[in-house]
C-alpha cells in the first residue's frame, strides 16, 4: 500500500514538471494525465491555473486543455474564471452554449451554434436567412469576432479558429487553392461533403474548422479575415 501512495506521489511530480515545461506539447501531456490521479489530479490543474491567472497570462488553449481535462474528471469549478478570462458577458450577443460545446468537444454541433452566432452578431437579417453574405461581416463588432475565434482557439489546441486559417492563408500567399487543400476542405479537385466529409475532432489539420460555406465563394471568408486585420492593429 505504501509502495503504490509512493508510486503515486512520484507520478504526480513527474506530471507537475510536466505542466510547467515550456514545450507546449510536453505541458499538454502533463495536463492530460492528471485525469488519472483523481483529487491530486484536479489539485495540480486547478493551482497550475491559479499561477496562470496571478502571473497575468492572457487565457489561451493550455487553460482551455486544463478546463477540458477538468470536466472529464467532473469537476467544473474553473466555470466562472474561464467565462470571466473570455470576456463572454462583454460580448453583443450569449455565447455561453457555444462555450459549453466547444469545452465539451462537440465540434460538429458546436460548428452549427457559431454559424447561427455570426450571423446574430452582425445585426441583420443573416439570422433569419440562415448564412452571412460578405457585406454583413463588416457588421459584426470586434469584440464579437475576437470572442467567437477565441472560444475556438481556446477549446482546441490552439488548432482551430478563423485566426488559424486567416495565419495559414497569409503564408500561402493568400492562395485559396492551397487552402482549402491545406484545411482539407477540398480533396481531389472537389469540395468536402457535409458533413460527413469534415472531421469534427483534434485529428482534423489545423484550420480546418469552423466551417465556411463556399458554395457562395470566399468572399464572405475573405471579409472575415480582413476583418482580422483591425484586430491586430
Amino acid at each position: 500500500m505504501i509502495q503504490i501512495k509512493t508510486r503515486s506521489i512520484g507520478m504526480i511530480e513527474v506530471i507537475q514538471k510536466q505542466i510547467n515545461d515550456p514545450d507546449v506539447k510536453e505541458c499538454l501531456t502533463g495536463i492530460k494525465s492528471a485525469v488519472n490521479y483523481d483529487r491530486e489530479g484536479v489539485s495540480l490543474l486547478v493551482k497550475f491555473f491559479a499561477t496562470r491567472r496571478e502571473q497575468n497570462i492572457p487565457i489561451g488553449f493550455i487553460d482551455g486543455t486544463i478546463y477540458q481535462t477538468l470536466l472529464k474528471m467532473n469537476d467544473q469549478s474553473l466555470t466562472q474564471e474561464m467565462i470571466t478570462g473570455l470576456n463572454l458577458a462583454e460580448g453583443t450577443i450569449d455565447y455561453l452554449q457555444l462555450f459549453n460545446l466547444l469545452s465539451l468537444g462537440e465540434y460538429q454541433q458546436a460548428d452549427v451554434l457559431h454559424n447561427q452566432k455570426m450571423c446574430e452578431a452582425s445585426g441583420t437579417n443573416a439570422a433569419e436567412r440562415g448564412w452571412l453574405y460578405f457585406t454583413d461581416v463588416e457588421q459584426i463588432s470586434l469584440q464579437d469576432l475576437q470572442t467567437l475565434d477565441r472560444l475556438w482557439v481556446v477549446f482546441s489546441e490552439g488548432k482551430f479558429g478563423y485566426s488559424v486559417q486567416r495565419k495559414i492563408w497569409l503564408n500561402l500567399g493568400k492562395n485559396w487553392e492551397k487552402l482549402w487543400k491545406q484545411i482539407k476542405w477540398k480533396q481531389e479537385g472537389s469540395f468536402a461533403r457535409y458533413p460527413g466529409g469534415f472531421i469534427w475532432n483534434l485529428d482534423a489539420p489545423r484550420g480546418h474548422l469552423p466551417l465556411s460555406n463556399q458554395i457562395r465563394g470566399n468572399k464572405t471568408l475573405e471579409a472575415i479575415f480582413n476583418l482580422f486585420s483591425k484586430i491586430e492593429q
